[in-house]
């Protein structure tokens, strides 16, 4: 849901369903919001929302009550069911009520000065985010816009919010992943000439369609090729932890000790006093000492064995198979007989003088249908039996949105063969 900023506040929300956006309403309606200044608009291309409608071309009833077109009674489908039937170029048929449903009948922009991004961008929502809500509806979702003071439009917020409205940032993104780009669809004009808040966006404006850059003159298709590009980078592998610890173990060691003891001894002697005798034939005495070995233990460190921890560096070639994507562009020429170009162009100055496209946008459609014409597996049968297998080639070909082509096609087969 988007907040826009003019001399009041637009707050605008996308619904996946018209239930949602009528609840929505409704409440709008309960906590005292005017009929006047609550928009619906809705893609009503499969004329799904027929009992909706209060007319075609004009405001209808329900919320469009300030258009001059009267106003709805509450409940049920109230503000809901008159809503009025439009056919917008370059978009295809709404239907739509309120303001905005004024805008677009006349009494503002017109609808050939910008179609509902003009309309919408006239009610107050900025451009960027009008491309992003238009398709929205063109792909199925029901807006409500709200015109709201400052200190209401909070609230405004909050009950769009309790109903329903999606996250169209979300959304978008959604879009673009799948190949949309903002500011473009099939069909849309490629100019926007009037007043668009203020501003006046006049000229040609390039269209970005998925990858292909669009004018209303040229288009580039880029070619686009990937590339393999095989880097490398560490991965974990066996990891190896050594470790060292101290142990004790018992050593046996052999050793030879001496010791020394004194002993005494008494030996009985008779023979006769000599000189020596007499010599020690005094006081005095005699002193020995005892000796003994013991043992002493040292402890010697010593280096007996080295563990190296190391790693070793093998190099190998491995070979890497994947795949690449290239973008491979088809030229498939479709030659317009001369004899038929005033024919044609006169046509397309009828049909979509006033799309904002140009003669050689459509000038596919018309050569595709009358080469057909001419085709010998076709001969024999008329555009309806024809007209499957012609949009299913012409859709293959990635030409464009079948729709907006199928009338130039149309005249391309039916001039060919005669019924022009």
């Amino acid at each position: 849901m988007k907040d826009t900023m003019t001399a009041t506040r637009t707050v605008v929300g996308l619904f996946d369903t018209m239930d949602q956006a009528n609840r929505a309403v409704d409440e709008l309606n309960r906590e005292g919001i005017s009929r006047d200044e609550i928009s619906i608009i809705a893609s009503n291309e499969k004329n799904q929302y027929a009992d909706y409608s209060s007319g075609t071309g004009e405001v209808g009833k329900g919320i469009a009550g300030g258009a001059g077109a009267g106003a709805a009674v509450g409940g049920g489908l109230g503000l809901i069911a008159g809503l009025t039937a439009l056919a917008i170029p370059g978009f295809g048929p709404i239907i739509a009520a309120g303001p905005i449903a004024a805008a677009l009948t006349g009494a503002g922009i017109g609808a050939a000065a910008g179609g509902l991004i003009g309309g919408l961008t006239k009610a107050g929502v900025h451009e960027s985010d009008a491309h992003l809500f238009e398709e929205g509806v063109r792909r199925g979702g029901v807006l409500v816009s709200v015109r709201a003071s400052g200190d209401h439009a909070d609230h405004v917020s909050d009950v769009l919010d309790r109903n329903g409205a999606v996250d169209i940032d979300e959304k978008s993104r959604d879009w673009e992943s799948s190949g949309w780009t903002r500011g473009h669809h099939s069909g849309t004009p490629s100019t926007l000439t009037g007043d668009t808040t203020g501003s006046s966006l006049t000229g040609d404006r390039t269209i970005n369609r998925g990858r292909e850059q669009m004018s209303d003159r040229e288009r580039a298709i880029p070619v686009v090729e990937e590339h393999l590009q095989v880097g490398k980078r560490e991965v974990g592998g066996r990891r190896v932890r050594v470790y060292s610890e101290v142990q004790e173990q018992p050593v046996t060691e052999n050793v030879e000790l001496r010791e020394e003891h004194v002993h005494v001894d008494r030996r009985p002697v008779d023979r006769p006093a000599s000189e020596a005798d007499f010599g020690a034939f005094k006081e005095g005495s005699i002193e020995l000492s005892e000796t003994r070995e013991e043992p002493v233990v040292r402890k010697e460190a010593r280096v007996v064995e080295e563990v190296v921890v190391g790693k070793d560096v093998n190099v190998r070639n491995e070979q890497i198979n994947d795949t690449v994507r290239r973008t491979d562009v088809r030229v498939d020429e479709h030659q317009m007989p001369a004899e038929y170009d005033s024919d044609f162009r006169n046509d397309w100055q009828t049909r979509y003088g006033k799309s904002g496209r140009d003669f050689s946008y459509y000038q596919p459609g018309y050569s595709f249908g009358s080469q057909y014409a001419n085709d010998t597996r076709y001969r024999d049968r008329d555009w309806n039996g024809v007209e499957s297998d012609l949009r299913r080639d012409w859709e293959s070909r990635g030409h464009g949105n079948w729709e907006d082509f199928k009338d130039s096609i149309r005249y391309g087969w039916d001039k060919v063969r005669g019924r022009r």
